[in-house]
């Protein structure tokens, strides 16, 4: 019996990185999982890969349309939602006198307003069965330790993630009030090896010194991996977390610990 057996997740930005091994872990330990992302290219190959408790709906989490066709598109496949992984997400790195009011409307529609239409959209799809016995709904933000610590270059990234921070925390003591029996928790991870911060790193002039630069950072010495987060997804989208809303899953190696 798997940690999540008869559960149906939904994870948007699923195509590649996080999402998609949150889709893998999550597949694995007996969930049905629909992976929504822009990347109909990467979605498509994502679904292939989880087989029979998989599939892929396109979707663009800055439009109120998408959540509701791809909330919509899970209740119709697997005929409930429990989960909801908010992992679509966008990073720049310009400070705020260098960050153009295009850019931060970019990364706050993305970041921002992408994870408040998850948590709208999901607790209303989740709902509809979260207070039957034995279940119960998750809803999963993506923040970063850039919505704990500030960076002087992460001017837009930063307040989009720290507002998906508190938006979280928001979600889960309305959850709570209304007894809906939804949770809701945003994870925190640093350096993660996946292909956008492989972008940042085989795209400088000094692949090798930036990659050590950045492990330099953490305490623990080396950037994640992306099993290090999925497997914290799959608790917090398990009933082994069933007494843990409103909180911050941090995963940094150690970084928010200086």
């Amino acid at each position: 019996m798997g940690r999540v057996s008869g559960k149906v997740a939904l994870i948007s930005g699923g195509a590649s990185g996080l999402g998609r091994q949150s889709a893998i872990k999550l597949v694995e330990e007996g969930a049905r999982v629909l992976v929504t992302d822009l990347n109909e290219c990467g979605g498509d190959s994502v679904a292939k890969e989880l087989g029979k408790d998989g599939a892929f709906v396109q979707h663009d989490v800055t439009k109120e349309a998408d959540w509701a066709k791809a909330t919509n598109a899970a209740l119709d496949l697997f005929g409930r939602l429990d989960i909801v992984v908010n992992s679509a997400g966008i990073g720049t790195m310009n400070s705020v006198e260098d960050c153009s009011l295009e850019e931060w409307q970019r990364v706050m529609a993305v970041n921002g307003d992408g994870v408040f239409l998850g948590c709208k959209y999901g607790i209303e799809a989740i709902k509809r069965t979260s207070m039957e016995p034995g279940a119960g709904g998750s809803i999963i933000n993506i923040s970063s330790v850039s919505g704990l610590i500030g960076g002087h270059n992460l001017a837009a990234y930063n307040a989009s993630k720290g507002a998906v921070r508190l938006l979280t925390k928001s979600v889960a003591l309305h959850c709570a009030r209304k007894g809906y029996n939804i949770r809701c928790n945003s994870v925190h991870p640093t350096f993660i090896d996946t292909p956008m911060v492989r972008l940042m790193i085989d795209g400088a002039d000094e692949p090798e010194r930036v990659e050590q630069k950045l492990s330099r950072q953490v305490p623990l010495g080396h950037i994640g991996e992306p099993n290090d987060i999925a497997w914290g997804i799959v608790y917090l989208s398990s009933n082994e977390s069933k007494f843990m809303t409103g909180a911050e899953f941090v995963v940094d190696g150690g970084i928010t610990a200086m």
